[in-house]
């Protein structure tokens, strides 16, 4: 690939790129509870879309949540070779903070169908690793084979200056060009100006060029890749055939902004309607003589409105005068749709009904039964596990190859990431599995896998027992501060 196919390559990539941004920007808005009022009528929102402007009822949030902190790697394992290897692979996600980065990884995975990781090496071989914002990287695969990357771009702004990162096989190829600092989302910018006749890619890609970009720290242009490669795993949420992954929470719109605008709705009654109200009949407006200098009544005006809606006492004078009333308005209509509406977010996300406060009825449910009611957000956790073990089977090779071990690299194809029982029971619940799967004869290793415990966790326990092991003294001290720690295995 010469210079001119590297540029052909980054504005195909940042086309398809740009396209995908809206997307993903309004997933994120929607996670952190930025939700425009919608399916609202014209002449209502006229007067009151500004009043309830910035308020959202936000169950997106509860929904990607959900699954999100059921989703945490303890380990990595690899079928047929040494131990060794397998913690060499653990220390690099360690010493990559990978527990951090991958927590917010898997959530925006979650929120906006994927994201990425890019790997590189230090100057000393180590390899780093950076899990990557879905508005920034897009991976290329080949035609008919996602399994094979041909390329990938990076590209984002910083101040003033737009940088792109062509990632190949061979070659990292960068570039930059000046940012004139206007973004534009749906044909309107930041500032609230509209684009007319300009769509998004058109105005965010207006044909500026992309000047190569050499940093200080390389030593050439392109970039050697030595590993062979694109040093890029990107991470699909639930992908399907023909279609792409799916965002957890891009169906939950919908209903989202339904909620939002039934609470508009309450608000604007409770403001309007929501206590009784009284009104005149058969009576002419109460006015106000107006005297002159020497007090005799020379007119009359008009009795403030407001000082009649704050008074405490009308005198009526007409022969005719009654007052009528208007019934307050029945509020609990909004809130009984409301409450139908959240359930239907549960149901379709299969988020369990515990998680909304709007449920009623779940105060009193026992263990059994507040386990069962999660068992779909748990098979949901399992298949997010199940798809994620392919791309950090990549991660966990692209790791090895930095270090330059393809021995390692090549027996990484079969590693095994291991992901902590996304199931969340009581103390006495998991002590209780463990403690009859003990009885079935399964090894304390995996039983301390089972427990959530993570690789270095499980070696420092199973360290402990052999000290206890080795030692008569440290063993009977054990016992006697742990009742039944000294039961054989």
């Amino acid at each position: 690939m010469d210079a001119d196919a590297a540029l052909a390559k980054v504005k195909k990539l940042y086309a398809e790129l740009v396209r995908r941004r809206p997307t993903i920007e309004t997933l994120d808005e929607y996670y952190e509870g930025e939700q425009p009022l919608e399916y609202a009528s014209r002449e209502w929102s006229e007067f009151h879309k500004d009043r309830y402007k910035g308020f959202a009822d936000n169950w997106v949030s509860v929904v990607a949540d959900a699954i999100g902190e059921r989703i945490r790697v303890t380990g990595v394992e690899i079928p047929g070779a040494r131990d060794e290897d397998a913690k060499k692979l653990w220390a690099d996600w360690e010493s990559n903070d990978m527990g951090e980065q991958s927590s917010q990884g898997f959530l925006e995975t979650v929120v906006a169908s994927r994201s990425a990781i890019i790997v590189w090496g230090s100057d000393d071989n180590e390899p780093e690793a950076s899990w990557e914002h879905p508005s920034q990287v897009i991976v290329e695969y080949a035609a008919g084979n996602r399994r094979r990357k041909l390329s990938a771009l990076k590209a984002w702004v910083d101040g003033k200056t737009e940088y792109a990162i062509l990632y190949t096989p061979t070659a990292l190829w960068k570039f930059q060009r000046p940012f004139d600092g206007v973004k534009v989302r749906n044909g309107v910018t930041e500032n609230g100006l509209e684009v007319i006749g300009t769509s998004v890619r058109d105005f965010t890609d207006d044909g500026r060029p992309w000047d190569p970009w050499q940093p200080s720290d390389d030593d050439e242009w392109p970039l050697t890749n030595p590993l062979d490669e694109v040093p890029v795993v990107e991470l699909p949420n639930r992908p399907r055939l023909l279609r792409g992954p799916i965002s957890d929470v891009q169906g939950t719109k919908a209903m989202q902004d339904a909620i939002n605008l039934l609470w508009a709705f309450l608000f604007a009654g409770a403001d309007h309607a929501s206590l009784p109200a009284r009104v005149v009949l058969g009576q002419e407006p109460p006015k106000l003589p107006i005297l002159n200098s020497d007090g005799q009544k020379v007119g009359e005006k008009p009795v403030d409105l407001k000082d009649l809606q704050h008074g405490r006492l009308l005198w009526l004078t007409g022969q005719n005068a009654k007052i009528g009333e208007w019934s307050r308005a029945d509020l609990k209509a909004f809130t009984d749709v409301m409450e139908i509406a959240v359930g239907h977010i549960g149901a379709q996300t299969r988020t369990p009904a515990h998680y909304f406060v709007a449920n009623k009825g779940l105060s009193n449910v026992n263990g059994e039964t507040l386990t069962a009611t999660e068992t779909p957000l748990v098979k949901k956790a399992e298949e997010f596990d199940l798809y994620s073990q392919r791309p950090l089977r990549e991660l966990w090779r692209l790791f090895a190859l930095v270090r330059g071990d393809k021995g390692l690299a090549e027996a990484a194809r079969r590693a095994h990431t291991v992901f902590a029982n996304p199931a969340i029971r009581g103390e006495a619940q998991l002590a209780d599995a463990l403690s009859k799967k003990k009885d079935m004869g399964y090894p304390l290793e995996y039983l301390m896998e089972l427990d959530g415990l993570d690789r270095p966790t499980r070696e420092r326990v199973l360290e402990m027992k052999r000290r206890e092991s080795e030692d008569p003294d440290f063993a009977e001290a054990v016992k006697r501060l742990v009742p039944g720690s000294g039961d054989d295995e």
